[in-house]
């Protein structure tokens, strides 16, 4: 009986053990792509598509043989807007899932939140969405826009381009509205606009109630002085703000609108007709005919299953994003992280406006500026971009704490804090 029972025990032992050895032999040949995306909660409405998008990245390199000879996997957690809970799904995403890169994030807070788990388990994020600057880690790569590629040339544009002399900054409430903002307001005081013709004003994520602060602004842009919004608002709350500026008659020809976070995506869901002429800056629409970004709507509109679905911004990002790490990880040879940091600096891929991609020693990309007028159909016409590409600055030059500050993760610096005049570094990994 006993010898029986220990016999069964072994064979028991051993299926166990061949299961495990036939898993690990099964994970081995997948490389795993963590997306770190809202499904649900307020940011659901821009942050969902990203998912999707990188799903469709994943099974298109799969289709070319994948990586280093391996299939890519990716693997998808909800942190559910949800700010803590980025850092708790960046963790599970390295330490229980064993990622070799993770793609995600929308709102800074959520970026902010999970920096320093990628940083504490040497990680590596993609972030594909413009934000405020003041940050430089070498363990995340910011594709989207610093607001040297967004905000200062949206300013530009209003005050050359338009005559506007008075201006609302309005955001939602939390640092890359409010810090951003500080920039823009350095920034519009050093070319000698006064304190009283800039209006300040934050809200909360999700806010529902736009009535008093419009009538807010129609008021402030009622003093003779041509107005502009510059709008940092963020996530479903835009849906409301917009309906409310058309409700009380906010033209684009009275006050026009500059939004940094309203792309096709947002404007799909809401009737655009009011909007038609108020603007985004961005640096990249869905309007730009080229070769390669009508390949990429057709793909997208195929993997989705969906003519009416659009493309935006934030997707181009993780286009590039992915394509980059793809070559810098075939050019390393290896997922390590360390090795494919090194690998992404200088490499180089096209992007969807009929360009180049470039990443920098800052761990930013190379990008064109465009500005585009809301179309009845939810599309932007492009009625201004810059001649080439503007390289993205992690530093702000127009904050005292920050414009005698650089960054270059190449060897022997490898520093995202380095203070040029007094010749140190306070960054990440300095010793």
């Amino acid at each position: 009986m006993k010898h029986n029972v220990l016999k069964k025990f072994a064979l028991f032992a051993s299926a166990a053990t061949l299961t495990m050895g036939m898993q690990a032999t099964l994970a081995a040949d997948t490389i795993k792509v963590g997306v770190l995306h809202s499904l649900s909660g307020t940011m659901a409405i821009s942050e969902t598509t990203l998912k999707d998008t990188m799903l469709m990245l994943v099974e298109e390199q799969n289709k070319k043989g994948g990586v280093l000879g391996k299939k890519l996997e990716a693997v998808v957690v909800d942190p559910a807007s949800n700010w803590p809970l980025f850092a708790e799904k960046a963790r599970e995403l390295i330490q229980k899932e064993k990622v070799a890169v993770t793609f995600g994030c929308w709102t800074s807070v959520s970026r902010k939140s999970a920096l320093p788990v990628f940083e504490e388990l040497n990680g590596l994020l993609f972030y594909p969405v413009q934000y405020e600057g003041e940050e430089s880690s070498k363990n995340v790569f910011y594709t989207g826009a610093a607001p040297n590629q967004q905000a200062i040339p949206a300013v530009d544009y209003l005050m050359n381009e338009i005559g506007v002399k008075r201006w609302v900054l309005a955001g939602t409430d939390y640092v890359y509205p409010r810090t951003t903002n500080k920039i823009l307001e350095a920034y519009l005081k050093a070319k000698g606009v006064k304190s009283k013709d800039i209006m300040i004003n934050y809200t909360p994520f999700g806010h529902a109630d736009w009535q008093s602060i419009v009538a807010d602004i129609k008021k402030f842009g009622s003093k003779g002085k041509k107005t502009a919004v510059v709008s940092t608002i963020n996530g479903d709350a835009n849906v409301p703000f917009y309906k409310e500026l058309g409700n009380q008659g906010v033209s684009a020809e009275d006050i026009p609108v500059v939004a940094f976070s309203v792309g096709e995506e947002e404007l799909s869901g809401i009737d655009t007709k009011p909007l038609v002429g108020h603007l985004a800056a961005w640096n990249y629409f869905m309007s730009v005919e080229n070769e390669d970004n009508t390949a990429f709507i057709k793909a997208w509109k195929k993997f989705i299953k969906n003519d009416k679905r659009v493309t935006n911004d934030p997707m181009e990002a993780h286009v590039i994003g992915f394509n980059m790490w793809v070559k810098a990880v075939e050019k390393a040879g290896t997922t390590d992280t360390d090795a494919v940091e090194a690998a992404m600096i200088g490499i180089s891929v096209p992007n969807l406006t009929g360009g180049i991609a470039t990443m920098m020693p800052n761990h930013h990309l190379t990008k064109p500026v465009l500005i585009g007028e809301i179309q009845e159909d939810g599309q932007f016409d492009t009625v201004w971009q810059t001649k080439g590409t503007v390289v993205g600055d992690a530093w702000s030059d127009y904050l005292p704490g920050s414009k005698d500050v650089v960054s270059d993760w190449r060897k022997p610096l490898a520093c995202g804090n380095y203070n040029v005049k007094t010749k140190k570094c306070s960054g990440q990994n300095y010793k």
